[in-house]
């Protein structure tokens, strides 16, 4: 078997979009799959639309999630260059081929010594192909008139140049979007005009929102690019999973895996023919369940950013460490912890009826007395020596479990449910807990 070479080609239009992040991402793990070349091309042809640092954003964005390749601009290779602009003359010799042969003709414009090239489509001639995920497809050369294959600016279009970089760059494999089948067939036409082996095609299905609707760089309730995403604090081994998840199935019920295990599963028999849909809740699942693997200490490093960013003092590594153990089961991206903290550290504190109606009926002043008193002593306010604390006003007031452990929790964080209860009053501070609880037994008496 030839060796598999296949290759993402993005134009620096804009950043890189969810969309195009799973063909390169799709790509990647067929030539991994199967031992093949990687690599990057940039279609930068379409000047007016190019934006300035679209490639460099590209190419970031891509290591960012996690993606190698084996050639591209960046790294050179033996079939470079790897930007169309550096190709023109590649362009023009062909062109200038299919002319002599008569297999193309010039189009001059009105009153102009300028010209286009256009390819002359063969009559009666079938393009057939064998589609990697939509199984044979089949176009008739009747239903394409003659189309241009090099500007009179001397640029050539995407159908022609696309071609001629495919086949010099010894690319076997095309996997890309759905939109590009209706181009199939001219690119076959140029493929069969210079007796040149045709690439495999493989087009993937679009991608749709909840609403089953193809997403759209319109559609403001979807995140679109990939930039968006590592500032909100999804982690790109997260964002690498889902996206592979978008048009292809793994075997088994497991759908959290490793790059290492994606790659060795994928099969490209398994893409699916059905439209992908985009599922924030799952994107949600996915990142918090990576989330949940990292460390204490390597989710303080990750989230300390945010916090800087909204110029939150952090005490010590210590107590960001066990602030972001407290949030780890509760975030689904590391941006929400400012929001966790600012909920935890500065909502008025105050009780609802529901829950002034657990402290009556377990007749909590005196505990609540005691557990202030007791805290409002002790020098030491670690989570440790507060466990203790808590015991020691069980024992001394005869109060055990729910009775001891819920009133408690209530009168320091005005929740009835929360993380572990000497973490979070450590945490707090003993000041902010001593207010609270005081708070919480003037309201028990009435006074508030």
């Amino acid at each position: 078997m030839k060796k598999v070479r296949v290759r993402y080609a993005p134009s620096p239009t804009g950043l890189l979009h969810i969309g195009n992040a799973r063909s390169a991402l799709f790509n990647y793990l067929f030539a991994e799959h199967f031992k093949g070349d990687f690599i990057v091309r940039i279609e930068d042809t379409d000047v007016l639309r190019n934006v300035e640092g679209g490639e460099e954003s590209q190419l970031k964005y891509l290591k960012w999630l996690g993606l190698d390749w084996k050639e591209s601009p960046d790294k050179g290779g033996p079939f470079g260059p790897y930007r169309q602009l550096e190709r023109l003359d590649l362009y023009q010799k062909y062109a200038e081929e299919l002319l002599e042969r008569g297999l193309a003709y010039k189009e001059y414009r009105e009153d102009s010594d300028k010209f286009a090239i256009r390819f002359k489509v063969p009559a009666n001639e079938t393009y057939e192909f064998n589609d990697l995920v939509r199984g044979t497809l089949r176009f008739e050369s009747k239903e394409v008139e003659d189309w241009i294959i090099m500007k009179d600016n001397g640029i050539p279009t995407y159908n022609f140049a696309v071609v001629i970089d495919d086949h010099l760059m010894e690319i076997t494999h095309v996997l890309r979007g759905e939109e590009h089948i209706t181009n199939t067939p001219k690119q076959i036409m140029v493929y069969r005009a210079f007796g040149w082996d045709v690439p495999e095609f493989g087009h993937m299905t679009i991608i749709v929102n909840e609403e089953r609707k193809k997403l759209s760089k319109r559609d403001k309730n979807v995140i679109q690019f990939i930039s968006e995403y590592e500032a909100a604090g999804y982690l790109p081994e997260a964002m690498f999973n889902f996206i592979s998840l978008l048009g292809w199935s793994p075997t088994g019920e497991e759908e959290i895996l490793s790059k290492e295990q994606i790659i060795e599963m994928f099969d490209p028999n398994r893409l699916s023919k059905s439209p992908a849909m985009f599922d924030k809740d799952k994107l949600a699942y996915v990142n918090s369940r990576y989330i949940k693997k990292l460390t204490d200490q390597e989710l303080a490093e990750k989230t300390k950013k945010y916090f800087v960013n909204e110029g939150i003092e952090i005490v010590s590594d210590e107590w960001l460490e066990k602030l972001v153990g407290l949030f780890k089961d509760r975030i689904t991206h590391l941006g929400e912890i400012t929001k966790l903290y600012h909920g935890f550290f500065h909502d008025e504190f105050k009780l609802n009826n529901e829950e002034l109606e657990v402290l009556k009926e377990n007749n909590s002043l005196e505990m609540l007395k005691v557990f202030h008193d007791k805290l409002n002593e002790t020098i030491d306010f670690s989570d440790e020596n507060i466990g203790n604390i808590i015991k020691e006003t069980g024992k001394e007031t005869n109060t055990k479990g729910k009775a001891l452990f819920m009133p408690t929790r209530i009168a320091t964080t005005g929740d009835m449910h929360g993380p572990s209860l000497p973490i979070t009053l450590s945490l707090l501070g003993k000041d902010v807990v001593l207010e609270r609880l005081e708070k919480a037994m003037s309201i028990l008496r009435g006074e508030v």
